[in-house]
């Protein structure tokens, strides 16, 4: 398991390619997340984040999955700092025996950095003006919620 949390750019290619040949691995199954322009009004997304904690939540959350799912590995970067559009923000990769453990996995991993890992957004728009914080959207905490042991 790999875990990162940086203001670098994410290297999808490398992270990618540090997943493959996981030996008994039939499926990679990967996810990347882009910074949008929010139909060409913002200039660059500001994301801030809890140091030491965001990257211990994401590792918490890629061990539960390891624990879940019969995987061979994860690797999880999310970035902070001064994004803009068309810029990576998160990226997950999961490798397993079969797709459907894989894809399972990745998605977990997505859902609960979305609304658990501590990051938070503001919007910088192209007319100057900064935007509130981000609230987090009803359907995150749905997709979220499904997850949850019974």
């Amino acid at each position: 398991m790999v875990v990162t949390v940086s203001a670098e750019r994410i290297d999808i290619a490398a992270e990618t390619m540090a997943m493959s040949g996981a030996g008994d691995a039939g499926a990679l199954v990967t996810f990347s997340g882009f910074c949008r322009d929010e139909e060409g009004r913002l200039s660059a997304l500001e994301l801030e984040h809890y140091p030491g904690m965001a990257q211990q939540q994401i590792a918490r959350i890629a061990e539960e999955a390891l624990e879940r799912w019969p995987l061979f590995g994860v690797r999880a970067a999310h970035r902070f700092g001064t994004i803009l559009p068309g810029e990576e923000i998160v990226f997950v990769a999961c490798a397993s025996k079969h797709r459907g453990a894989a894809f399972e996995a990745a998605s977990f991993i997505m859902d609960f950095m979305k609304t658990k890992a501590p990051f938070w957004k503001r919007e910088h728009l192209k007319d100057g003006s900064v935007g509130g914080w981000v609230e987090s959207r009803a359907t995150d905490e749905a997709s979220q919620g499904r997850w949850q042991k019974r």
